[in-house]
C-alpha cells in the first residue's frame, strides 16, 4: 500500500490563505475573524500557534504566552510544522464530508489537540517537563483530548470527532492512523512500563480500548467498543469485548 501523497507546507499554506481570501470576499462579517486566524499569518506554524493559544488559554496573557510557546517550539523544530501539515492533509483525504483545508484548520478540536501534543512532546524532551504537562491538562479540560507528552505519534494521523480521547503515556501511535471518539491508549496497573504499540494506517473506532503491553499491526482495524489486551496481526479486525479477530488467519482467537 503507498502513502498518501503530501503537499510541501509552503503549497499547502497558500492554499489555505486562498480559500480564506475566497471565505472573506463572499462573507465579509466573517473577515475580521478570519483574518486574525489565517490572513495576518506568514506561514502555518503562525496561524497553528494562534489556534493553540486561543484554544487553551482562558484569558488574554494565557493566549498570548501559550501562542508563544508554540511559535517557539515550531521555529527550533520545523519537522513540527511538516507534521501539522501533514495532520491537515490527512484529514481531507480521510473524512469524505471535508474538501477543504481551511474548516478542520479553524474548527476540528482533534486537530489543534494533536498539534498542542506536538508541542508538549517538544517541551518533554527539552525537559521542560511541568510546562508539559500544564499543556496536556489544558488540552483535556478544554477539547476533551488528553495525550501524555511522553507519548509518540506519527504523521497523518486524525483524531476524528475528538471528545474522549485518552493516550497514556509512552504509547506509539504511527503515521496515518485514525482515531475516533472515546478511544482510551494506556497501560495496565500491572505492567507500568509497557504501553500499546499501534502501526502504521490502524482504524481504531468509537469507544475502543487498547491496554497493556500489546501491538496493533499495520492496517489493522479495531471495532467500535472493543476491548484490545492481546496483539492484533496486521491487516485484521478485532471486536468484542474481549476482542477476538476476525477477517485474518488468526480470526477467532482472542485479541
Amino acid at each position: 500500500m503507498t502513502q498518501n501523497p503530501i503537499a510541501p507546507v509552503d503549497r499547502l499554506w497558500l492554499s489555505v490563505r486562498r480559500e480564506a481570501e475566497r471565505v472573506v470576499a463572499s462573507d465579509p462579517l466573517f473577515g475580521a475573524s478570519l483574518s486574525a486566524a489565517i490572513l495576518d499569518h506568514p506561514s502555518l506554524g503562525s496561524a497553528v500557534a494562534h489556534q493553540i493559544g486561543q484554544r487553551l488559554g482562558k484569558r488574554a496573557d494565557e493566549r498570548a504566552l501559550f501562542t508563544r510557546v508554540a511559535r517557539e517550539a515550531f521555529a527550533a523544530s520545523p519537522d513540527l510544522v511538516d507534521a501539522a501539515s501533514a495532520d491537515l492533509q490527512s484529514i481531507v483525504l480521510h473524512d469524505p464530508a471535508m474538501t477543504r483545508l481551511l474548516p478542520p484548520l479553524l474548527n476540528f478540536k482533534g486537530y489543534v489537540a494533536l498539534q498542542a501534543w506536538r508541542v508538549s512532546n517538544w517541551l518533554w524532551h527539552h525537559e521542560r517537563t511541568d510546562l508539559a504537562l500544564l499543556l496536556q491538562s489544558l488540552s483535556s479540560d478544554s477539547l476533551q483530548v488528553s495525550i501524555h507528552p511522553s507519548a509518540s505519534i506519527g504523521m497523518q494521523v486524525f483524531l476524528d470527532h475528538a471528545t474522549g480521547v485518552i493516550v497514556g503515556a509512552f504509547a506509539v501511535i504511527g503515521d496515518e492512523v485514525t482515531i475516533m471518539q472515546n478511544v482510551t491508549i494506556g497501560r495496565k496497573q500491572a505492567l507500568p512500563g509497557r504501553a500499546p504499540r499501534i502501526g502504521r494506517g490502524v482504524l481504531l473506532s468509537t469507544g475502543a480500548t487498547i491496554l497493556g503491553d500489546v501491538s496493533v499491526g499495520d492496517f489493522a482495524k479495531i471495532g467500535a467498543g472493543a476491548l484490545v489486551q492481546h496483539d492484533v496481526p496486521g491487516g485484521c479486525t478485532a471486536v468484542g469485548v474481549p476482542a477476538r479477530l476476525t477477517n485474518c488467519a488468526e480470526a477467532g482467537l482472542p485479541a
